[in-house]
């Protein structure tokens, strides 16, 4: 299982919550698909050499490629790739970009799954989020989209939000069961530096999210969905039965992607490496055929304290038998700490897989440090 990430660094606006790279300006669009392209010619040796499983189009608002630069990427992908008959090629979107046009051109270019960044079905969220979507417009496109054929559907909801009320995330969350969304991602609102929101709050322009509210709505949002039939397979992502994102579930797993464009990470296993997050300078790069990224080796207690941090989060939770296999200093150290943390009730052992016990899903970067190995 390996896949390729594609990060498309244009947006209509700025969220203000938002840290990711991009830019408001589309003047470089056609250039930077255009190195896209040539990235993915330079790195066809990176991934092993099996068939992908999933191709990820992330941003950014990847729904701002039009038919052809999508036919483009996906052309060179086949070119230099094997492609999987049952891949996943996922597309994050807008509902304002969801025209019945664009999802015909979608599903057309190969597109089989849409990511839409809904964030909230109420106005007041969206406002204040500035997002560039109504909730008139999410409801249209939701209906638009299955209506093209589009049966595998996920959608990102937000909590945690100065505007959001329990009422209003108890009806956020009835909206998406009613609609029949197959997979959802509820993120809890983080304030980060050099964000519209982090300045709005330093300078009393608006308040800061309470964390209580927080946890909270969390809470509710694990109790909501198991009671509608919902998995609970990762901190954040919840999906009916057999409706796991291929994508995002090989970063969890520790499997190998490509990750292509501005400030895209890769993972072969033994390293990680990230793009410069500069669409000038990467284009510049990329054109003089040399590869704007750093590269990190990552080192056996690197490895170790990923599988922790990656494994928790998710249902599967981590193996004795992985960590044994890392080395005995490892785990001696994590027969030591889990079992403090079982005693706590922070953690669960069943036949030699530890979870998160739902109750400290809320705590999982917290209760996950304290098993690092620090050498």
């Amino acid at each position: 299982m390996s896949g390729i990430y594609l990060h498309v660094p244009f947006c209509k606006k700025a969220c203000h919550y938002c840290n990711f790279h991009f830019s408001t300006s589309l003047t470089l669009k056609e250039e930077l698909v255009n190195c896209l392209c040539r990235e993915l010619e330079i790195r066809k040796d990176y991934l092993p050499a099996v068939a992908l499983d999933s191709i990820y189009f992330g941003g950014g608002t990847p729904s701002l490629l039009n038919e052809i630069e999508l036919i483009q990427i996906l052309e060179t992908i086949d070119r230099y790739y094997t492609v999987g008959s049952n891949a996943e090629i996922t597309l994050e979107a807008n509902p304002d970009d969801l025209s019945r046009e664009a999802l015909r051109s979608f599903r057309g270019v190969g597109i089989n799954r849409l990511s839409i960044g809904v964030q909230s079905f109420f106005d007041e969220d969206l406002r204040w989020m500035n997002r560039s979507h109504t909730a008139a417009d999410t409801e249209r496109c939701l209906e638009d989209a299955r209506e093209e054929g589009f049966d595998t559907l996920t959608i990102d909801l937000m909590y945690g939000s100065p505007t959001t009320t329990d009422e209003m995330w108890m009806k956020n969350l009835e909206k998406a069961v009613a609609n029949g969304i197959s997979h959802l991602s509820a993120y809890c609102l983080t304030v980060e530096e050099k964000t519209a929101l982090h300045h709005f709050i330093r300078t009393n322009k608006t308040v800061a999210p309470d964390a209580e509210d927080g946890v909270r709505q969390f809470q509710f949002l694990q109790t909501f969905l198991s009671d509608a039939g919902y998995v609970h397979y990762e901190i954040s992502n919840f999906c009916l039965p057999g409706h796991e994102a291929k994508h995002n579930t090989s970063y969890w797993k520790g499997k190998p992607y490509l990750g292509v464009g501005p400030s895209a990470h890769s993972y072969d296993g033994k390293s990680r490496s990230w793009n410069i997050a500069h669409n000038t300078k990467y284009i510049e790069a990329i054109k003089s055929g040399l590869l704007p990224l750093e590269t990190e080796i990552l080192t056996s207690s690197d490895r170790y304290n990923e599988y922790i941090m990656t494994g928790l989060r998710t249902m599967w939770g981590v193996s004795l038998e992985v960590i044994r296999e890392m080395g005995e200093p490892y785990h001696a150290y994590f027969m030591e700490i889990s079992k403090q943390l079982v005693d706590a009730g922070s953690l669960r052992a069943d036949e030699g897989v530890y979870t998160l016990n739902p109750d400290t899903k809320a705590f999982a970067d917290g209760i996950s440090s304290q098993l690092f190995y620090v050498d």
